[in-house]
């Protein structure tokens, strides 16, 4: 037996759902002092979230999208967190799961929750099919730069717009939007109408008169047209109508009224409010489960109701990190008093601001200078990271929430992990997983599967049909992202990756994982998620899984060894290439540097979304189209990069090609990386393979050289194409998804003593 003195195991789970300030918040001060022993675990559907003290400015212009949105991939990664993109649309409170949109339920002990609101839609007809509504934020800026793009396009034509919501959030959106629409038409001075329509008969209901006055002359005097007293009615594809039989022609209608809560936390089981908002007390636990937290919009504070207001929801971000703190270490909690009143600064589109307290109000440049101060610092905190070292004085390990336990552990005995046998994962825990996988994903019993996952034997038996060749590969490797269920879908498209470069149809797999060391049920839950991202894949591709090994360690790992068919006569290799042949590739390049920087917290999470999708997409639709049009050769590049694997492919054919320097597809993101000096640990051995590169010297200063060296994960094919038929090809693989494609080089005869990779 071993001891790791630097490894504690995760005994709790602490999961948030949504990416809010308030969580925001959290996530940095739980990387900045970790939680021992706990498992964190972040659910969000978006990998960026805007700060919505910024996002008018934004609107307007003034604002890039990074400058106003927190990157919840790099958050969470510096944070040590478990990140799941997905949905949350529901919750099992008997079993304590999270149910997701497009994954299987994530487990938790304690759970946070922050998932902003939405605009109340009511029952108004036309709203869900025709109004643009202000939140998801996400979705609305979508919608707003295609509508921005189009003016920029055609600005001699005119435009009307129509806001449905006199409240801070409406009026600020109208003299945003005015101001970067005239933007957008630069010189063309057509006619921009914008209409903001409001039940009430008062802008701002909450504000002082004051600011409602100078609000309502402002909008008049900036040629907004203002409709008060107006109920809308219905939303048309151009118009909106009102109660009083008012009709606006408008181009575009938004939807900014008050907030709602999503339908599926009233379902939950969770005491809610009226409006569908989770009801909290004082220490921001939910009224009916004391285990489950809320904050922001979503939540409201039964002794002190406060607007939603996100102003809120950053102050109660500390002392929700507090809580969650005191209530996983099974310490008093302390209650939280927000503020009765709050500085609201409404921007008016020009570079100026209204300052709205209490009964105060002032209109100044000087107050949009200071507001965009506070914000930017607020924003900062995000932007630049503390870097972080490992400390050699962790606190001790949490205790366990169960109640009782079969063998209890001595206090303050360092974690002992056997080896050999003894370091395999349980077979309890196995049977258990092995269950729940059967139910997801029933386990196929095809004929030529004589004994698989049904029968306890020890090793699988599969039979070989007598026209067919069994074609064999394994690979296994360390985990890349924080999320088991992802990982298990990239690395089993990665291990069948080879099947489909050699022709072959995959037939059975048997799958090898190492789980970190935890308690039986958070290592159930690992497994679990990560094979549930395997058999997806799998049954995607009609294989089946039969057998595999499972063992405890420091870190997730996983791995396949896959057997797949081929008919003799259709078997591909890399032996086939001729002079003449056209070379394309499948995937963009740059997985590698991306991951490197995403350890370094130096890559975009956007960077790492693009990368995920790529790593995401089959080769097995790409190998059929090759085989339609008359491959020659073909190979997937992975490891070696794709000098190396190019190399294997001139080598075993005996010829020579050359490379487009500017057709080879890169990811986004890369070439900034590589300018920073980030590659990945493997390039040193694989930049060995320039000396196969006829022009080493000429092309070693050039942009992104070290790509061409990279290794990558889930790879792009590399196949050679007769010319006639490449064109066609590349156009077919970019229709069915493989929008990187290229044709990046052609094939030509080898000269005795000349290396055979040659770059234009």
């Amino acid at each position: 037996m071993t001891k790791d003195k630097g490894q504690r195991t995760k005994d709790k789970d602490l999961v948030l759902i949504g990416g809010g300030h308030s969580h925001a918040i959290a996530l940095r001060m739980l990387g900045m002092n970790p939680l021992p022993g706990v498992r964190l675990t972040l659910i969000t559907n978006v990998s960026y979230t805007p700060y919505s003290g910024m996002l008018p400015g934004h609107v307007a212009g003034f604002y890039t999208f990074d400058e106003c949105h927190i990157d919840l991939r790099r958050l969470a990664q510096f944070a040590g967190a478990q990140l799941y993109i997905d949905k949350a649309v529901g919750l099992d409170l008997n079993s304590n799961k999270v149910i997701c949109a497009n994954r299987p339920p994530v487990a938790f002990d304690v759970l946070s929750i922050d998932i902003g609101s939405t605009p109340a839609k009511e029952s108004v007809p036309g709203v869900a099919k025709y109004a643009i509504p202000a939140k998801p934020v996400p979705q609305f800026l979508t919608r707003w730069n295609q509508i921005i793009e189009t003016i920029s396009q055609h600005p001699q034509q005119s435009l009307s717009l129509g806001i449905v919501g006199g409240g801070a959030g409406g009026v600020e959106l109208a003299m945003t939007m005015q101001r970067r629409i005239h933007q957008a038409k630069t010189s063309h001075h057509t006619s921009v109408n914008i209409h903001l329509f409001h039940r009430g008969n008062q802008l701002l209901s909450g504000h002082n008169s004051w600011v409602q006055r100078y609000v309502e002359k402002l909008l008049k005097k900036r040629e907004i047209q203002v409709h008060l007293g107006e109920t809308v009615s219905q939303i048309l594809p151009d118009k909106i109508c009102c109660e009083s039989g008012l009709v606006v022609d408008c181009d575009y209608s938004f939807w900014v009224t008050q907030a709602a809560a999503p339908s599926w936390i009233a379902e939950s089981g969770l005491h809610n409010n009226s409006q569908g908002f989770i009801l909290v007390g004082d220490t921001l636990q939910s009224l009916s489960h004391p285990h489950i937290f809320a904050a922001g919009d979503i939540a409201t504070m039964v002794n002190h109701p406060r607007p939603k207001a996100g102003v809120f929801a950053v102050r109660q971000g500390k002392p929700l990190v507090e809580n969650l703190r005191c209530f996983v270490q099974g310490k008093t909690l302390n209650p939280y008093k927000p503020q009765r009143r709050y500085l609201s600064l409404i921007g008016t589109g020009d570079g100026g601001a209204i300052a709205s307290w209490g009964p105060f109000g002032w209109h100044s440049r000087l107050l949009w200078r200071w507001k965009d101060h506070i914000d930017r610092k607020f924003m900062r905190q995000f932007r630049d990271l503390p870097a972080m070292t490992p400390g050699n004085n962790l606190p001790e390990k949490t205790q366990n929430l169960t109640k009782s336990t079969l063998l209890k552990k001595p206090k303050n005995t360092p974690p002992m992990y056997c080896a050999g046998c003894g370091s395999k994962v349980g077979s309890t825990t196995l049977e258990r997983v092995l269950k729940r996988l059967q139910n997801e994903y029933p386990f196929p019993t095809p004929e030529d599967i004589i004994l698989g996952l049904g029968t306890p034997d020890d090793a699988a038996v599969v039979q070989v049909p007598a026209d067919k060749l069994l074609v064999q590969t394994i690979d296994y490797f360390r985990t890349l992202i924080n999320d088991p269920f992802i990982f298990g879908q990239i690395s089993t498209h990665h291990c069948l990756s080879d099947l489909f470069a050699m022709g072959a149809t995959p037939q059975s797999v048997l799958a090898m994982v190492t789980v970190p060391y935890g308690t039986a049920e958070k290592q159930e839950e690992t497994l679990y998620q990560l094979l549930s991202g395997a058999m997806k894949v799998l049954s995607q591709v009609q294989a089946t899984l039969v057998g595999g090994h499972t063992t405890e360690g420091a870190e997730l790992t996983f791995g396949l060894s896959c057997n797949g068919l081929v008919s003799p006569q259709q078997i591909l290799k890399k032996s086939g290439m001729k002079p003449g042949d056209q070379l394309i590739f499948t995937k963009g390049l740059g997985t590698g540097i991306l991951f490197a920087a995403h350890k370094r917290l130096q890559a975009k999470g956007r960077w790492i979304d693009q990368a995920v999708e790529s790593m995401l997409l089959s080769n097995q639709e790409a190998v059929k189209v090759f085989r339609d049009h008359g491959v020659t050769a073909c190979t997937d590049v992975t490891g070696f990069g794709l000098v190396g694997h190019l190399v294997e492919m001139v080598q075993a054919s005996g010829v020579a090609v050359e490379l487009e320097w500017d057709k080879i597809p890169i990811l986004e993101g890369v070439t900034e990386l590589v300018e920073q000096g980030i590659v990945s640990s493997l390039y040193p051995q694989n930049v060995q393979a320039a000396r196969f590169i006829s022009n080493q010297e000429e092309i070693c200063d050039r942009a992104n050289y070290q790509v061409l060296f990279d290794p990558q994960t889930s790879g792009g094919l590399l196949a050679t194409i007769p010319a006639d038929q490449a064109v066609k090809c590349e156009q077919i693989l970019q229709e069915l998804g493989y929008i990187h494609s290229r044709i990046i080089g052609k094939v030509t005869p080898a000269s005795s003593g000349v290396p055979p990779l040659r770059f234009l």
